[in-house]
């Protein structure tokens, strides 16, 4: 089976969002990557999948916290995407760069039968482009989009120069994303 899911950012308008096909059999960890890879992420920071109160995250050596919350190591128990959604329009969250904490809905949106023809996983649409990582969660995107309308405001030059140039908050190319998922590990970077 395949998985129609629209990936999308909480708490943030106009929306940012992404369509995916997927293999309903893909591994979390493998999913995790498209997710990176889909919505412009950078894979520098800690994630996890939330539903009904269960974390599905990974445990790190030396990780003191683990098991304070009902937290499940998605990889040692080889979780799916059809593990957690069943249904369509079940929904779960993905939540990355606790810090920033970008929580995103992830909602089976259909369930399709497998074209052998294709090759998966496949972005179908998006809009918007991926706020730049450690920009301090949708607050700070919204203050960082807001100082850079104003070329006069005392911080947009260092903005500009964070940024590494221009931003574009509505550029998003589904062509370079879908390159990228054809690539090892999704195009994902590792850890």
């Amino acid at each position: 089976m395949i998985y129609q899911i629209q990936i999308a950012l909480t708490g943030f308008r106009p929306k940012i969002w992404r369509r995916v096909l997927v293999p309903s059999d893909l591994l979390l960890s493998d999913f995790h990557k498209v997710i990176q890879t889909t919505m412009g992420w950078t894979n520098s920071h800690l994630h996890q999948f939330i539903k009904n109160r269960i974390f599905y995250t990974v445990k790190y050596p030396g990780d003191l916290t683990w098991g304070e919350m009902n937290q499940i190591d998605y990889r040692k128990k080889k979780l799916r995407i059809s593990d957690l959604l069943k249904a369509e329009k079940e929904k779960i969250i993905y939540e990355y760069d606790f810090g920033d904490g970008w929580n995103h809905d992830i909602i089976l949106e259909k369930i399709l039968a497998d074209d052998d023809k294709a090759n998966y996983p496949v972005c179908l649409s998006g809009k918007m482009n991926c706020p730049p990582e450690d920009c301090g969660g949708v607050w700070g995107y919204a203050d960082m989009l807001e100082i850079l309308k104003q070329p006069d405001h005392e911080e947009y030059d260092s903005y500009i120069e964070w940024l590494g140039g221009e931003f574009d908050p509505e550029y998003f190319n589904i062509d370079e994303v879908n390159k990228l998922l054809r690539k090892k590990g999704y195009g994902c970077m590792e850890l």
